[in-house]
């Protein structure tokens, strides 16, 4: 099992690499609409009715994301102010999640009922499996892992949200002329990358789950 967490946090590792990389080459790559990552969110946003969720700057770089509790698009100032392929790529991915929220997807329901849950759970978790392994205690033990599979569940429910989400965006860029068809392998690569993101922290959280039920229950057969 310790073999399949490291080689978990290996591909972890590949992922991010993969990420940088990406967004960095496809950064260079000027997209054929010539449109900011900004002024793409917005016409897609127009486009789905969205007209009240708006469309802000936020520092730093992949720090993108759809804010579902205050409804806003927050573009990291590369994606913002970038006419790249890999601007528009991440643009039109945070805005698929906008339009998952209105159309209340399935997968993206279920997450945000599960965060406040999820963020009391994750949080108490390591303690009562430290607990549980120094005191020996299998109850402290199985608790703690009842509270962990919380967050391995959320984290599992993220996938479909993600590529879900990734594959709205590709459509809609093709239909709306955002990209070229021949441009549809950089952007590809840019949403595919970062997608395996999150397979990997599912993976390594999976494979931690499993490890803890196998200890639990060989501490019960002794």
């Amino acid at each position: 099992m310790d073999i399949l967490i490291f080689i978990a946090f290996g591909i972890s590792l590949w992922a991010q690499f993969k990420v940088k990389g990406n967004f960095s080459k496809f950064s260079d790559v000027l997209c054929s609409s010539q449109l900011t990552g900004a002024e793409v969110a917005r016409r897609i946003l127009d486009r789905n009715g969205l007209y009240d969720v708006p469309v802000e700057v936020v520092p730093g770089t992949l720090t993108d994301h759809y804010d579902p509790i205050n409804r806003v698009v927050r573009l990291s100032e590369p994606v913002y102010y970038g006419r790249s392929i890999s601007a528009v790529s991440v643009a039109s991915h945070e805005v698929g999640h906008a339009i998952q929220h209105k159309e209340r997807y399935g997968a993206l329901v279920l997450r945000h009922r599960m965060f406040p849950v999820v963020n009391f759970t994750s949080g108490i978790a390591p303690f009562l499996l430290i607990a549980g392994f120094l005191m020996h205690s299998l109850n402290l033990l199985g608790l703690g892992i009842i509270f962990f599979s919380f967050a391995v569940a959320f984290q599992l429910i993220t996938l479909p949200v993600e590529f879900n989400a990734s594959s709205r965006a590709k459509n809609i860029m093709v239909a709306e002329g955002i990209i070229r068809n021949d441009e549809e392998h950089g952007v590809n690569k840019v949403l595919n990358a970062a997608a395996l993101t999150y397979v990997a922290a599912a993976l390594i959280s999976l494979f931690e789950l499993l490890k803890f039920v196998m200890i639990f229950f060989q501490s019960n057969d002794e």
